[in-house]
């Protein structure tokens, strides 16, 4: 298994698993054209991949995914809850819904309901060959049970959205504050610490935080403190970052 983050942050999120033969892209908030120089400079091309999962309608998701329909083949994977937030450009035809348990050929997927402002938002666990992804980002919280389902992962891709003492001293408005650490906004740093506390394990090799806000965070507070957090372990930890895009991980 081979993960790349191409674009993480408030301004796009794209993401590409690659499982040997099964090649799937996560979200599509970046342009085709950046994509697919993105999958270029990596040997890639679309024809190589199995389809495009969509984790909720927010346009730092989902702004290029009708390009992408429009000069590719492929298939959006969605719940069918998601799908009327998303007709206007994409159509039904190009869907397929998917369960909560389903495969893309030999990949082993599994979502998690995050909790977001959004009609429907999910996060997935992607198991091939015995190795796992977690990809959660868009949420308040992470229920218990996905928390159990979420745990000895070999990467895990999460939000760790904002510093709490940046947000409130911050030049947002009350209302976006309070929408940020609502249970329908974002993870803190710490919160996201906390979890990755509780769910890494023997076989965890990389943790890339993910979805950083410009305003409300940085690069250092949000690696310090998860590595405070993690300290005593030898998982590699990194920022998805949102202008340029991860080394290629691979385990």
């Amino acid at each position: 298994m081979k993960v790349k983050t191409i674009a993480s942050g408030s301004k796009g999120n794209c993401t590409i698993v690659l499982c040997n033969d099964t090649k799937l892209i996560i979200d599509m908030g970046i342009s085709y054209l950046t994509l697919k120089r993105s999958l270029e400079e990596n040997s890639l091309s679309f024809e190589m991949f199995s389809g495009i999962l969509i984790t909720h309608c927010h346009k730092d998701h989902t702004s290029g995914l009708a390009s992408l329909i429009k000069h590719t083949n492929l298939e959006v994977y969605i719940p069918e809850k998601m799908y009327e937030s998303i007709k206007e450009f994409v159509p039904r035809a190009k869907c397929q819904f998917i369960d909560d348990q389903f495969h893309i050929n030999n990949v082993e997927i599994e979502l998690i309901h995050t909790s977001h402002d959004a009609p429907c938002s999910v996060g997935y666990i992607i198991a091939y060959e015995g190795k796992s992804l977690v990809y959660v980002t868009d949420t308040g919280y992470i229920n218990r049970k996905y928390l159990v389902k979420m745990t000895e992962k070999d990467i895990y891709i999460i939000e760790s959205n904002y510093d709490e003492i940046m947000l409130m001293d911050g030049p947002y408005p009350r209302f976006l504050k309070e929408r940020v650490i609502s249970d329908k906004g974002h993870l803190s740093n710490m919160t996201t610490a906390k979890y990755l506390k509780k769910i890494i394990g023997k076989n965890t090799q990389y943790i890339l935080l993910a979805h950083l806000s410009e305003k409300n965070n940085t690069e250092e507070k949000a690696l310090n403190t998860t590595k405070e957090e993690l300290k005593g372990t030898n998982v590699e930890i990194m920022i998805a970052k949102q202008h340029e895009g991860s080394p290629m991980i691979e385990v």
